[in-house]
């Protein structure tokens, strides 16, 4: 990954993931699972993690919103789309509030944290 990329992403408040995002721990996630089983895993680690908490969940659009309850203000969007049987994709959208629109990495590090969580619960599909 070129320098001014990490620079910026550094000096930022907000990360996402995306199928062609440069950095290859913030691609987007396929598991070998059903939409639900992936939501739940999602509620399971929001619901075992003291630093957040669940803002709303909406199983027809895929999708889980957690903020934080403690430390830095963070709002994370986790949705989910079965692409076709046993084939899910998982992606992030997360901002980190500060008073200067910098969070050092913050938001790449929640991400990171939450993939790292599902890969041990849910088998991932590799190739994507």
């Amino acid at each position: 990954m070129p320098l001014g990329d990490k620079v910026k992403r550094f000096f930022n408040n907000h990360a996402e993931t995306s199928d062609y995002h440069i950095d290859k721990d913030l691609k987007t996630r396929y598991y070998k699972a059903k939409k639900h089983a992936v939501l739940e895993e999602l509620e399971a680690y929001f619901n075992a993690d003291p630093d957040f908490s669940i803002h709303a969940r909406s199983e027809q659009h895929g999708e889980i919103s957690a903020i934080s309850k403690r430390g830095k203000k963070v709002l994370i969007i986790a949705t989910v789309i079965m692409v076709r049987p046993y084939h899910t994709a998982l992606d992030f959208s997360v901002t980190t509030e500060t008073a200067v629109r910098v969070d050092f990495g913050y938001s790449d590090k929640v991400i990171k944290k939450i993939y790292r969580y599902i890969n041990e619960q849910l088998p991932e599909i590799e190739g994507h």
